[in-house]
């Protein structure tokens, strides 16, 4: 653990009960961390980790650091004041978004191991910076591996049996109405986005289905699925949510 006190950072109100992973969006480890540390950037975070798995700790766990900015989750509206945020050195979409390498998320298994052991931090609240704000963040992104963090024990992960072919209808998408539509934005609405149930397929839906992809169907990012919800995407919902269910969330 390397020590880089970021002063960007100010009191809690409460313990921490969420981890938020981002990636740091920019050339370089040392431009990020620079900036993170900037007291005129006002933007930090509680740790850095580096490609070859450097960690650096820039905030005190205690205190709330200033990496999620405006933000909604399962009714929590104080992202930083809720979360601990790990930025996790990547180039991100904008400077040739690459593969974490495996050192990296190795590390940061290794951190959520240790910041588990210290705050009560559900499976459900880990989540990535596109989740908490879908309409302006696509970080960690599709590339993130958050399947492996789940094998690890950090985070929601299902793979449901799928039904038969066709069973489930065409893929929802813009315009859409109907108690498909109504369904899928509740779901997604239970599940911790910022949506509420009731009118079309709109670009709002759109936004958080593809936050939605991100974080637990990748593969679908890029692809004419972006966006709209097809049968394994709603499977993977509803089974998310039986999963919830199974831990009194």
């Amino acid at each position: 653990m390397i020590e880089q006190p970021s002063p960007n950072f100010n009191e809690r109100k409460g313990p921490p009960d969420m981890v938020v992973l981002h990636y740091t969006g920019m050339t370089s480890g040392p431009e990020a961390i620079a900036r993170l540390c900037d007291p005129e950037a006002k933007v930090s975070a509680h740790y850095a980790v580096e490609e070859d798995g450097s960690i650096y700790r820039l905030v005190a766990e205690e205190r709330r650091a200033w990496h999620a900015g405006v933000g909604f989750w399962k009714d929590e509206t104080d992202i930083n004041g809720a979360s601990i945020g790990i930025e996790i050195v990547n180039p991100g979409h904008e400077f040739g978004y690459r593969d974490f390498p495996q050192t990296q998320i190795d590390a940061v298994i290794g951190l959520l191991d240790g910041i588990r052991e210290r705050w009560d931090i559900p499976d459900w609240r880990i989540l990535g910076h596109s989740d908490v704000a879908p309409a302006r963040k696509a970080d960690p992104g599709e590339r993130f591996p958050w399947q492996v963090l789940a094998e690890h024990g950090h985070g929601l992960w299902v793979t449901p049996d799928m039904p038969p072919e066709g069973a489930m209808g065409p893929p929802l998408g813009m315009g859409e109405t109907g108690l498909g539509v109504f369904s899928l934005q509740s779901a997604l609405g239970k599940l911790g986005y910022n949506i509420l149930a009731g009118g079309p397929y709109d670009v709002e839906t759109a936004t958080i289905v593809t936050a939605f992809q991100r974080h637990w169907l990748p593969e679908q990012i890029g692809t004419d699925l972006e966006g709209r919800a097809d049968a394994k995407l709603r499977v993977t919902l509803m089974a998310l949510l039986r999963h919830m269910t199974l831990l009194d969330v």
